[in-house]
């Protein structure tokens, strides 16, 4: 069963994603809060499998909410919703330590995937986004070093193969892509994948490609 807090500042907003969930059977809402002091404080105390997190909200937002609570050392894993107008805060929230982060108006079925796909350690940016979100933002990454991307030691701990993947990953690439790329079974590259973030010490994928950009692995196109 996969626990779920729901974070928004509309009611209206909240009562209709419980709706979703609830119909789910193997999902369970343990909460609502309507700002994000309420949800860090409820997350502390429900410990949720998945936070549901509006960005924008009256005094804490979405974004130090997340910040909070990935910094707390929490099990719960974030999902933040955004608009296509809003690209900054997805941004924003991923360095926070989201996990991903869906469109406000995401169908149903787009919404529980990504939510079951948080809570097993996934990540939900689909690589079209993954690939719009950094063409965007990269150039604003801090950047490596003076001294190159092996500054960083956790870089050292990674094969060369497993390099190669992290680069793919940073891309854009879904696994099939990496795995044609590579020629490799796409249950290589997932096994690959996890020892990355391992090894790296990434919650998921997405913080993965963040550190990649910020070690400077990978360079803004």
């Amino acid at each position: 069963m996969t626990t779920v807090l729901i974070v928004d500042d509309q009611p209206l907003q909240r009562m209709g994603f419980r709706l979703v969930l609830e119909n789910q059977a193997d999902m369970t809402v343990v909460g609502e809060a309507a700002h994000g002091a309420e949800a860090v404080r409820m997350t502390a105390a429900q410990s949720p499998d998945v936070v549901l997190m509006d960005v924008r909200m009256q005094g804490m937002d979405g974004i130090e909410a997340t910040h909070r609570i990935a910094a707390s050392g929490s099990r719960s894993r974030v999902l933040i919703l955004t608009t296509f107008d809003l690209d900054e805060y997805a941004y924003a929230g991923l360095r926070a330590g989201a996990s991903g982060f869906l469109l406000k108006d995401a169908l149903p079925t787009e919404l529980i995937s990504g939510i079951r796909a948080v809570a097993t350690g996934d990540a939900v940016v689909a690589p079209s986004l993954t690939r719009r979100l950094l063409t965007r933002f990269a150039p604003h990454f801090p950047g490596p070093e003076p001294h190159g991307p092996h500054q960083d030691t956790r870089l050292a701990r990674l094969t060369d193969r497993e390099r190669e993947v992290l680069i793919a990953i940073a891309n854009g690439c879904t696994n099939h892509e990496i795995a044609e790329r590579l020629v490799l079974a796409e249950s290589t590259v997932k096994t690959h994948i996890g020892r990355i973030l391992a090894k790296v010490e990434a919650r998921d994928r997405v913080q993965a490609v963040i550190f990649a950009y910020d070690t400077g692995l990978v360079r803004p196109a």
